[in-house]
């Protein structure tokens, strides 16, 4: 096995203008990666997220926080999306653990479509404005918190924040997963705006699944000296 592996990272959920966007750490190539080398690497990057791609050609992968494995997640799936595209092996299914999640593209946006309740649980909590969810300075122990509140009740626009401390991070800026529950709960289609400026894009179906979409970017490639 090489004591090298290639990281790229990418930050998925960009708002307009560029602003916001949460890094991604993504490995295209893991296979040989026990799971807990995976979660040693996860600890040490630090993301919210580190994927690990077991085979492009299927689309197998494993998504660790720093703390944890998860099933499934939103920020991982669509970022993993992105880039297997940008990179020459576009796929219409990615396969974590929870089951196959259907992607596509249009235009600058990725999209995943998957069932919320698969997705990671939150305590979500609808505050009374945005001002109120900006005056959180920090969630709460062992509680994985998600604030939100109407910027426009007619217009499907939340400002919302996350904080999901049992997953090993502080705060989150843009969580795929809350987002798929957050659709789930209200059923109708939002523009989620969360942490410094991110965006996320909610469409939810009439099967139960949600659609949830985003803008990345690559923000660099690298070496990484494995554990």
């Amino acid at each position: 096995m090489s004591s090298h592996a290639t990281l790229h990272v990418v930050t998925v959920f960009l708002g307009d203008g560029g602003t916001g966007g949460n890094p991604l750490g993504v490995f295209l190539d893991a296979a040989p990666l026990p799971a807990a080398t995976r979660q040693r690497i996860a600890a040490d990057l630090g993301f919210s997220e580190t994927v690990f791609v077991e085979d492009r050609s299927t689309a197998g992968l494993r998504i660790h926080t720093p703390a944890v494995e998860l099933p499934l997640a939103g920020h991982p799936l669509v970022g993993t999306s992105w880039l297997l595209r940008r990179e020459g092996t576009p796929v219409d299914v990615l396969r974590p653990p929870a089951g196959d999640v259907p992607t596509w593209s249009e235009g600058e946006w990725t999209w995943i479509r998957a069932d919320p309740a698969l997705a990671p649980e939150f305590d979500t909590r609808q505050l009374a404005t945005p001002a109120d969810v900006d005056a959180l300075t920090e969630g709460e122990r062992g509680v994985e918190l998600h604030v939100w509140a109407w910027e426009d009740e007619t217009a499907g626009t939340v400002r919302a924040r996350v904080f999901p401390d049992g997953m090993g991070i502080a705060e989150d800026e843009a969580t795929g997963a809350a987002a798929l529950r957050l659709g789930a709960l209200l059923n109708r289609p939002l523009t989620i705006h969360q942490g410094r400026g991110s965006r996320i894009e909610v469409r939810p179906d009439p099967e139960g699944t949600v659609r949830l979409g985003g803008r990345c970017a690559l923000l660099e490639k690298r070496s990484y000296r494995l554990p």
